[in-house]
């Protein structure tokens, strides 16, 4: 019997060797300040390394800054110099030599910028020392305690978009496969996207059209940069979870189909994320019917996440047309070989390194 999970996925030229991929998480662990800002070092190697080592077929390194600015905390990964380049290289290198697609999230935290690491609480890091200002579409803060941020003007939006299509060449550069443009969980591009957080009265803000210009012109800045044999992700928050003035389910669908028209392979589907009183169901596999959607009304490519967890959960997923890969999460930060794990509960073949197959 065929088993959806563990068989070869194919992008363009790219063929990914299974569908067990690991979303991008956040690690909060590069320098801060100083020549090696944003860096990545021996923290970031060790913790994708044994993800590839554990049979994942693509692994999306975590939400990496275009810019120092756009940055989730001080603490995050950025691809706007050469040393953050050549800190990449390494991972993309070994990752590919062990049987795994190299992949990287690309994004602009926008007025989600300079926060504390989870560990120490979240909250804004004020401006002066490792803090800065943050901006965003509307000059509206995130939730209470939070900054307001400084509306972008339209040649601050232009720049940014320049940023993304740098960071791609760089990421191409490094050695990645697969960029992924991120406008979910309310960080810039996902700011733009939702009336919650978009108040402009500009081509930026307003109806749909205008809302989604910036992350349009996004994805045409890294497609025009980023090889036509390999493919562009974009993540999106299908919905807010707001009832009202918030970014919708049917967007998202209506988005998708914009979005495979500018050249993007697949869509990450989440959700959440763009502060308000949002109400989120939260249980196993809750944001699948979305991608479900996506899938049947557009025909994108998606990938599921969100609570997935068992091996015959995300088989099911798969082998009922519900998505075209799962994205692992939290799962993974649990067990870095849950692939290896999933493949024999499910009778399969993954790929491992020599040193660990008389394990398999």
């Amino acid at each position: 019997m065929s088993v959806a999970l563990f068989q070869p996925y194919t992008l363009r030229s790219l063929t990914v060797p299974n569908r067990v991929w690991m979303a991008p998480m956040c690690q909060y662990s590069a320098e801060m300040t100083g020549p090696n800002a944003g860096v990545a070092g021996d923290w970031h190697f060790a913790h994708y390394a044994s993800r590839a080592t554990g049979g994942a077929g693509l692994i999306l390194v975590e939400a990496t800054a275009v810019a120092p600015e756009g940055r989730i905390s001080p603490a995050d990964l950025g691809l706007w110099n050469d040393t953050q380049t050549e800190g990449l290289r390494r991972i993309a290198g070994f990752l590919k030599e062990h049987g795994t697609v190299p992949g990287i999230q690309i994004g602009h935290a926008g007025r989600k910028a300079s926060t504390n690491r989870p560990w120490q609480g979240r909250g804004p890091v004020a401006p002066g020392g490792p803090g800065w200002q943050p901006v965003g579409p509307s000059p509206v803060a995130f939730d209470e305690g939070y900054p307001v941020p400084t509306e972008l003007t339209v040649e601050r939006i232009r720049e940014i978009t320049g940023r993304f299509a740098d960071a791609a060449r760089r990421a191409l550069d490094a050695g990645f496969e697969v960029v992924e443009v991120h406008g979910a969980h309310g960080y810039l591009i996902g700011e733009f996207l939702s009336p919650h957080s978009n108040h402009r009265t500009d081509e930026y803000g307003g109806s749909f059209e205008n809302r989604t210009r910036l992350a349009l012109e996004v994805v045409d800045a890294v497609r025009s940069v980023w090889p036509e044999e390999l493919p562009v992700f974009f993540r999106i928050s299908a919905t807010d979870w707001l009832e009202e003035q918030g970014w919708t389910p049917d967007e998202t669908v209506r988005f998708a189909a914009l979005l495979r028209e500018h050249g993007v392979d697949l869509l990450d589907v989440s959700s959440g994320g763009n502060g308000g009183p949002a109400q989120i169901p939260v249980g196993p596999g809750y944001q699948v019917p979305f991608a479900a959607r996506v899938k049947a009304e557009t025909g994108l490519p998606v990938a599921a996440v969100g609570l997935i967890t068992e091996s015959d959960q995300a088989e099911k997923i798969l082998a009922n047309g519900e998505a075209d890969a799962v994205l692992l999460g939290r799962e993974l930060l649990r067990d870095a070989s849950w692939p290896r794990r999933a493949a024999r509960e499910l009778g399969a073949d993954v790929h491992a390194p020599s040193q660990y197959a008389w394990a398999i």
